[in-house]
């Protein structure tokens, strides 16, 4: 039981209803442990848990405008959910530091306590490196263990795509939780540091490819960059590294 001051740790109180009768009631603390149990279940990390919608500010000293519309589309996609998002997600594309993260977790914190969702917040890398030790025989966790939260997540934040370096296992593990994820219908925000463009460079030297700034295509393939388009409403955010420029500031 909670050490809850109204309901003295029970979990009811004692009201009256609209016929005068005294009758119980579950408490309000009933509702807040519920709530932190399903952000615990989100498995949010430590370093995001503050990243809230409204401690959002794209009004910094030199910030993008593009900030400020990343921000109110962010607001309006959990206004419309889930009626009118109608399965699709959220693509967070841009730079570092421009707070992609923070908004994606914003609106995932902010639909497991407004809506109830059963939410998940995933590395994108640290998910890869699980599955491929998972392989190794004196590990218990099974692959499918690992991806079936990811599969059946209700809203799934998917940190960082792109992040690791590609080849045809990525791209195949890519596509399962893609693919899985779309055909169930299911809310999927997804952040990425690379350009939402096609793969290219076949035409190029090798030193000519080397130098090309990578893009999603090239890290995850066309067919799944394509499926995001069907999956997820692109948010484009420009700008420079709030990291280095505001904060460094601050600081000194």
């Amino acid at each position: 039981m909670s050490d809850c001051s109204i309901c003295d740790g029970v979990g009811l109180v004692r009201v009256i209803d609209s016929a005068g009768r005294w009758v119980s009631r579950p408490c309000e603390c009933q509702e807040i442990q519920r709530e932190e149990r399903r952000l615990s279940a989100a498995r949010i990390p430590q370093r995001y848990r503050d990243c809230t919608l409204d401690a959002f500010d794209p009004s910094y000293p030199r910030a993008d405008d593009s900030l400020a519309r990343a921000l109110l589309t962010a607001r309006r996609f959990v206004d419309a959910y889930p009626v009118d998002t109608a399965g699709r997600g959220l693509l967070f594309v841009g730079t570092a530091g421009l707070g992609k993260t923070h908004l994606a977790v914003g609106v995932l914190q902010r639909l497991v306590r407004e809506r109830g969702v059963r939410g998940l917040f995933c590395d994108y890398r640290e998910l890869l490196k699980n599955i491929q030790n998972s392989y190794n025989p004196q590990v218990n966790t099974t692959e499918i263990e690992l991806l079936k939260p990811v599969f059946a997540a209700e809203v799934l934040v998917l940190d960082d795509l792109g992040a690791q370096k590609p080849n045809e296992w990525v791209w195949d593990t890519v596509a399962l939780i893609l693919n899985t994820r779309y055909n169930d219908r299911l809310t999927t925000i997804i952040t990425t540091n690379y350009p939402d463009l096609p793969a290219g460079g076949g035409e190029l030297s090798d030193s000519q490819r080397a130098a090309r700034e990578q893009t999603l295509g090239d890290r995850i393939g066309d067919r799944m960059r394509s499926r995001l388009a069907e999956m997820c409403i692109r948010v484009e955010m420009k700008g420079e590294d709030f990291r280095q420029t505001v904060k460094r500031a601050r600081f000194g």
